[in-house]
């Protein structure tokens, strides 16, 4: 009988914020995949928990994938954890689950913190909707590309930003969604410099040509109105409306969502909506 992979979520700053459940499987696992063994190793530290650590990170290869597998397949348990916060979401723990799945073997997660929900709560937004873009690609190209293809997304969008490139981000952010598209910078997530900013693209252009970023960046971007053009008609609204109201929203949330976002009173919109 194979033993059980499990997906265990980390502090993503704070190491106060570690759970029971996290704990007591990072003890009783057979051996634990890190990202980097030197980062865990802090943590199992401060907790006093000693067990066996492997590195598993973006350079190993199918070989040590399949090595940790077939220890999963002789019975042996293994938890996987990433530097911070949740394993195997743009992280190379991916790769492992699937071969899980694919080999039969049962995947259990034991959930964290995550910087992704926590700057979506923290940023203000009308957030019922959000899409996760991680980091922006390197290449100018492929950058371009995928800001193109966000140009009319409606839902919040939460990029992920390493401080010495969050100038050139934001100003490609700006450029491609407007001076006055609206933006919540979370820097060090419940470290002790922890910083929520809240602004437009251009402010923030502004506020960093003058303070130079230090920290980790989670930036939630509010969503587009979904038309292009500088002036979204009362028929689109409407539109926009009748979209989230099939979401799940409410109807008077999905208008006072609208109406933020166009300018248009939410009592035309919901008079109109009501009316249909």
């Amino acid at each position: 009988m194979s033993g059980i992979f499990y997906i265990i979520g980390t502090p993503i700053g704070n190491l106060e914020d570690i759970t029971m459940r996290q704990l007591d499987t990072l003890r009783n696992v057979d051996f634990i995949c890190a990202e980097d063994t030197r980062v865990t190793l802090k943590l199992l530290n401060r907790c006093n928990i000693k067990n066996h650590m492997i590195s598993f990170h973006e350079h190993s290869s199918k070989a040590d994938a399949q090595r940790i597998i077939d220890r999963l397949l002789c019975g042996e348990s293994c938890g996987i954890v990433t530097d911070a916060g949740m394993p195997c979401i743009s992280d190379p723990g991916e790769v492992l689950v699937r071969m899980c799945a694919e080999n039969g073997i049962e995947t259990k997660v034991v959930p964290g913190p995550s910087a992704v929900v926590s700057a979506v709560a923290l940023s203000g937004f009308f957030a019922k909707r959000f899409t996760f873009e991680g980091f922006l690609p390197v290449q100018k190209k492929e950058r371009a590309e995928r800001l193109e293809m966000l140009k009319n997304e409606t839902a919040l969008m939460v990029f992920y930003e390493a401080p010495h490139k969050l100038k050139g981000t934001i100003s490609d952010l700006m450029d491609n969604f407007g001076f006055d598209r609206k933006i919540t910078i979370c820097r060090e997530l419940t470290k002790v410099h922890e910083e929520t900013l809240r602004m437009t693209l251009g402010d923030a252009c502004e506020y960093y040509a003058e303070h130079e970023p230090k920290g980790e960046f989670v930036l939630v971007v509010q969503g587009g109105s979904g038309v292009s053009g500088e002036k979204v008609t009362a028929a689109q609204a409407l539109e926009q409306v009748r979209r989230l109201v099939e979401l799940g929203e409410r109807p008077v949330d999905a208008c006072k969502a609208v109406a933020k976002e166009t300018g248009i009173k939410k009592s035309e919109l919901y008079s109109a909506f009501c009316t249909e």
